[in-house]
C-alpha cells in the first residue's frame, strides 16, 4: 500500500496533558503531524519500545538542535498519539516511573476502538490533531 494511502487513514491524537505542554511550546498542528509521517518513514530519536518513539521537532525558526522533544505512541499505525513533550534544555530525559506511567497510558490507547475514542475526545481526555490552520493547545 502507498504510504500516502496510509497517510490518509491516520488519525493523530494528543492527550491533555500534552496540550497544556504545546501551549507554552508552540508546536504547531502541521508540525505533529509531518513528525508522525517522518516516524512512519523509520526517522525517530529512539524506538523506546512498546511502541513509543522519541522525536525532536525543530520550533520555527530554529533548527532541531534548539527543539522540543516529543513522545509519540502508535501500536498498529494508523492512531498516533501525542504523549509527552518538553525542551532539551528545561528538564532530562524521562525518568524509569515517568516512562512507566507512560507506557501504562500508552496501552490505555491501544485498548481504544472507535467508540472509546470518541468517548476520549468528548470527555477532553485528549483532542485530534488535524494538519489545518487551528494549532493544539492554542
Amino acid at each position: 500500500m502507498p504510504l500516502s494511502d496510509i497517510k490518509s487513514a491516520w488519525r493523530i491524537f494528543a492527550t491533555r496533558a500534552f496540550a497544556r505542554q504545546n501551549k507554552k511550546i508552540g508546536l504547531t498542528n502541521a508540525a505533529l503531524c509531518k513528525a508522525v509521517s517522518e516516524i512512519a518513514a523509520g526517522l525517530n530519536d529512539g524506538n523506546l519500545g512498546n511502541g513509543i518513539f522519541k522525536k525532536r521537532i525543530a520550533l520555527d525558526g530554529r533548527g532541531k538542535r534548539g527543539s522540543v522533544r516529543t513522545l509519540i505512541a502508535t501500536r498498529v499505525g494508523s492512531y498516533w498519539f501525542y504523549l509527552f513533550a518538553y525542551k532539551k534544555n528545561d528538564r532530562a530525559d524521562l525518568s524509569p516511573q515517568e516512562y512507566e506511567a507512560l507506557t501504562d497510558l500508552a496501552d490505555d490507547f491501544y485498548a481504544l476502538d472507535e467508540n472509546g475514542l470518541a468517548k476520549a475526545l468528548g470527555a477532553g481526555a485528549m483532542i485530534e490533531v488535524q494538519d489545518d490552520e487551528t494549532d493544539t493547545g492554542s
